[in-house]
């Protein structure tokens, strides 16, 4: 067990957990940067994709993000028929987010090369590793559920 109140430990956490996510972000931005997206096109693709029929103020949530933040790689998106945004006939203030074939293509391509990585280091970890992997992440994203209530999944 690491003790976090030494430094040496606090850094060997961190620069692992820094170069993991290094890792596991590094093929998908080559994809993205083709393309001329960045990151947050990726987690807008994976979220979309994830709740489809997201409303924006949900999507804003899950992100944790402002909507100025939101605005131009959504509209991005949406002009290269990434995603699509419509009204209900109930309420024509709102947006729905969807995927188009094309957006549902590249967010899946985009998912697969995170998949493989995730399946080759959870075999080679094992399954109480994982476990631990999985339990340490889902505390980390419960420290900020409570600015993403709104958001699907989440209350």
């Amino acid at each position: 067990m690491l003790d976090l109140k030494n430094c040496i430990d606090q850094q060997r956490a961190m620069e692992d957990f820094f170069f993991g996510y290094q890792a596991f972000t590094a093929k998908p931005d080559e994809m993205l940067e083709r393309r001329g997206f960045s990151r947050v096109h990726q987690r807008i693709l994976f979220f979309i994709a994830r709740y489809p029929g997201l409303s924006v103020k949900q999507l804003l949530a899950l992100l944790g993000v402002t909507k100025q933040a939101l605005n131009m790689p959504l509209r991005q998106l949406i002009g290269m028929d990434m995603v699509v945004s419509s009204t209900p006939p109930t309420d024509k203030r709102k947006r729905l987010l969807a995927l188009s074939d094309q957006g549902r293509q590249f967010e899946q391509a985009l998912r697969r090369e995170q998949v493989r990585l995730l399946q080759r280091v959870f075999d080679e970890a094992g399954p109480e590793a994982v476990a631990g992997w999985l339990k340490v992440n889902q505390m980390l994203g419960t420290t900020t559920a409570a600015s993403r209530s709104d958001a699907p999944g989440q209350h």
